[in-house]
Parts: structure tokens; sequence; C-alpha cells
């Protein structure tokens, strides 16, 4: 019985299952995106606040990458309290970043030499329990980790997203990997909103839902995020050859 006690995984489904036990009938707040046909596609009619969410580009490239960042400061900009975004390069263009939503004076940064100081550091700011959102950029994820990370947000109710980020196109292999999360997306660059006069329209970006739990993948054409964080539904474009060749190559 001493030896079972000692077993890590033993010891970590006994705290699960007495958090389950206390926590019973409560219900976490949701942050809906105020898109009837996205949130339809979410069991709880949006994202959990109380739980780890993922988030990568759609390729290894900085552009799609860029997208999912800018993806992740809009959530972050409709939650209440300051965000903490941890990362362990500074090289996040933070104008950008304004423009969806997230201003500054809200944000947090937490730089680590290693991705183990990240997550260290998500728990930690997940555990103080008084933020709108912990961030951290990622290359990979362990379950055992992504669990730590699940469970910490569960406790506060305060939003955790890992947002997923390679150097180098072998590393995005591993998004496919199990982890804990309740939601997984991956956001891809579309061509611009086709405005009616010569210029450039509204950014366009393919959300794909990967994973959900207790519900269905799907995948949405949506307007970038707007100056208060909010994306819109698009019209379906009518070539996505290059979205679908790559999903090929990288499925």
């Amino acid at each position: 019985m001493a030896q079972a006690s000692a077993n890590p995984v033993i010891s970590e489904l006994r705290e699960r299952i007495r958090h389950l036990e206390r926590d019973e009938g409560r219900e976490q707040p949701v942050l809906p995106f105020g898109v009837p046909e996205i949130d339809q596609a979410l069991p709880r009619g949006g994202l959990v606040c109380g739980a780890l969410h993922e988030f990568a580009g759609g390729g290894a490239g900085t552009v799609d990458g860029a997208a999912a960042a800018l993806m992740v400061a809009g959530i972050a900009a409709r939650t209440k309290g300051k965000v903490l975004w941890c990362l362990t390069r500074p090289d996040l263009f933070f104008p950008a970043v304004s423009q969806a939503g997230l201003h500054p004076d809200r944000v947090i940064f937490c730089e680590s030499d290693r991705e183990e100081g990240v997550l260290a550091s998500m728990e930690e700011g997940l555990a103080f329990g008084g933020l709108g959102a912990v961030i951290g950029e990622l290359v990979r994820l362990p379950m055992t980790a992504s669990r730590r990370l699940h469970l910490a947000a569960e406790k506060t109710g305060t939003m955790a997203i890992a947002l997923r980020r390679w150097r180098r196109q072998s590393e995005a292999s591993d998004y496919g990997q199990p982890t804990a999360s309740t939601t997984r997306w991956r956001i891809s660059v579309l061509p611009s909103e086709p405005l009616p006069v010569s210029g450039v329209g509204r950014a366009r970006w393919l959300a794909e839902l990967m994973r959900v739990k207790a519900g269905e993948c799907a995948e949405f054409e949506i307007g970038a995020c707007d100056a208060k964080g909010r994306i819109c539904l698009l019209p379906v474009s009518a070539d996505r050859s290059d979205q679908t060749s790559w999903r090929r190559r990288s499925g």
C-alpha cells in the first residue's frame, strides 16, 4: 500500500478524484465568442474560463503563428483583470496585439530561459486566482504538465491558454499529441476580405476546432480580431486549395 501511495500517477488520480468530489455541481463561467455558429459548436456555448485551451498557427511559418497569437490576444482582451503572458523569447509585436484589443497596461510579461520555467510560471499565475487569463508560449506540452495546468485553472476559474509556437517544421508534428486541454485550435491566414474599392480588407483567418471535449470538430472562416477582441464569421471563400493542401501534408 505504501508503494502505491508513492506512485505519482496514483497520487495525481487521487487528487483529481478529491477535486471532482469537492467541486461537484459547480460550473465554471464561460467566455462566448459572440458568434452563434462558433458558440453552438462548443458544448457550453463558449470557452470555459476555468480550463486549459490550446492554439497554434496552421504551419511552421511566422505568418500563421502571428495569427494564432492575435487570436489568443483577442480572447484575453475580453476577459476581466490582468493577463499573465509567459514566454522564452521577447519577440511579441505589441502594437499588433494592442490592435486586437489587449491593452499594454493589462499585460504582465514573464520571461524564462527554458520552457520548464514557462510552465512553472503559468501554474503559479493560475494558482494566484486574480488574473483574467494566463498565456504560455510553448513548443511542447507534455500530458502531465497539461493536467497540472488544467487542474490549476479549474481551482481558480482562470483561463489557461497554451500558445504553441515552433521554430522548425519538425516541431509542428507534436501538436497532435494528447493533452488535457478542453479545446484545441489551429489558426491559418486566408486572403483578406475583398473590398468594393482599392485597398486591403479585414484580415481573414481559417479557425479549425481540432478537438473539443464532449463536442465535434469544426472549422470557420472568420474576420480577425477587432479593437475589442471580437471576431466575426465571414462567407466561405471560393478557393481553399492552399489550406487544403497544407492540411493534407501535415496530417
